[in-house]
C-alpha cells in the first residue's frame, strides 16, 4: 500500500541520475530512471467527463501524465506530438484503458497550417473543443556564449513556444463555448532564467503575459484562461538540452532535492480544467517545490 502524505524530499527520484543525453525530440522510453506519468497511481474521480481536450506535447512528459490524468477524469483526447510515434501510441493505449478516446495528431506546431489542422481534425472527429492545454515546446541545448544562440534557434524557439499559441487559440475560439478553458505551459524560466537557454526562458515568460492578458479578454465569453508554471520536472527536455553533470545533478537546487516527476504536475492542469476551479482565472500556478515565482 502507498504510504499516505509522503515526505516530498523522498516522494521520487533523487539525484545523481545517469549521465545521458538525447537528441530532439527526445523519447520518454529511453529515459533512465524512467519518468512517473501517473499510469500505476492516476485515480480519475470524474471531474472531466465528456469533455474534449486537445492536449499539445501530448505524447511524453508533463503532456503525457496531463493526458492520461484527463483521461481517468472522463475526457477524451486529441493528442498532439511532433513525430514521437512509439510515445504517442503508449498515451493512446491508456487513454482507451480508460475508456475514452484519443486522436494521435502529429505535425510541426511551428507550421501555422499544422496549428489550423490539429483544431480542425479535434472538430471533425468531436464535433467542438472544451480544454485546450498549450504544453508543447521546443527548448534547445544549453550554450556557453549567448551568441551561439543564432536566429535560426531563436525563431524556432519563438515559433512551436508562443506564436503557436497565438494560432491555436484563435482557431480553436470558434468551436469553444462559455465554461471552456484554455491552460498554458510557463514555467520557472519565466521568473528565474537561465542565461544557457535563454531562448526558451524568454518564451515562458511571453507565456505568463499572454496568459494573464488573454484571461483579461476571454473571461468576456466565458472562457477561462491560467498557466501552470512548472519547476524543473524529469522529461525528455532535460537529456536533450543538457549534458553530463547537469543531468546527473538535475532538480538538485530545488527545496525537496529531487526535480518533480509529471504525475505531480497533472493534478494541477485537472484543477484548473475542471468546474473546481471556476472562479480561478488569470492564475499562474507555480508547481516549483518551493522556488519561489516572483
Amino acid at each position: 500500500m502507498a504510504q499516505k502524505n509522503p515526505d516530498p524530499r523522498n516522494a521520487g527520484p533523487k539525484p545523481p541520475f545517469p549521465e545521458q543525453t538525447q537528441p530532439h525530440p527526445g523519447h520518454e522510453g529511453k529515459m533512465e530512471p524512467q519518468p512517473d506519468y501517473g499510469e500505476k497511481t492516476y485515480k480519475g474521480l470524474g471531474r472531466l467527463t465528456d469533455r474534449v481536450a486537445l492536449v499539445t506535447g501530448g505524447d511524453s512528459g508533463i503532456g503525457r501524465a496531463v493526458c492520461l490524468a484527463f483521461a481517468r477524469e472522463g475526457a477524451d483526447l486529441a493528442v498532439s506530438f511532433l513525430n514521437e510515434g512509439d510515445d504517442a501510441n503508449h498515451v493512446k493505449r491508456f487513454v482507451e484503458d480508460a475508456g475514452r478516446q484519443a486522436l494521435l495528431l502529429p505535425g510541426d506546431l511551428s507550421v501555422e497550417a499544422h496549428c489550423r489542422k490539429l483544431v480542425e481534425e479535434t472538430v471533425k472527429r468531436y464535433g467542438r473543443i472544451d480544454i485546450l492545454v498549450n504544453n508543447a515546446a521546443f527548448q534547445g541545448p544549453q550554450v556557453e556564449k549567448f551568441e551561439e544562440l543564432d536566429a535560426e534557434r531563436v525563431e524556432r524557439t519563438f515559433r512551436t513556444n508562443i506564436i503557436a499559441m497565438f494560432h491555436l487559440v484563435r482557431y480553436a475560439l470558434p468551436h469553444m463555448k462559455p465554461g471552456g478553458t484554455i491552460i498554458n505551459t510557463a514555467s520557472i524560466q519565466a521568473y528565474q532564467p537561465s542565461a544557457g537557454i535563454l531562448d526558451y526562458a524568454t518564451t515562458k515568460g511571453a507565456i505568463v503575459t499572454f496568459t494573464k492578458g488573454l484571461a483579461q479578454h476571454l473571461i468576456e465569453r466565458g472562457i477561462r484562461v491560467n498557466s501552470v508554471a512548472p519547476g524543473p520536472v524529469w522529461t525528455p527536455l532535460i537529456p536533450q538540452s543538457f549534458g553530463g553533470e547537469k543531468v546527473k545533478e538535475f532538480g538538485a537546487q530545488s527545496p525537496t532535492g529531487r526535480p518533480a516527476q509529471p504525475a505531480e504536475l497533472a493534478p494541477s492542469f485537472v484543477f484548473l480544467a475542471s468546474d473546481e476551479s471556476r472562479y480561478v482565472n488569470a492564475e499562474i500556478l507555480g508547481v516549483t517545490g518551493g522556488q519561489v515565482l516572483a
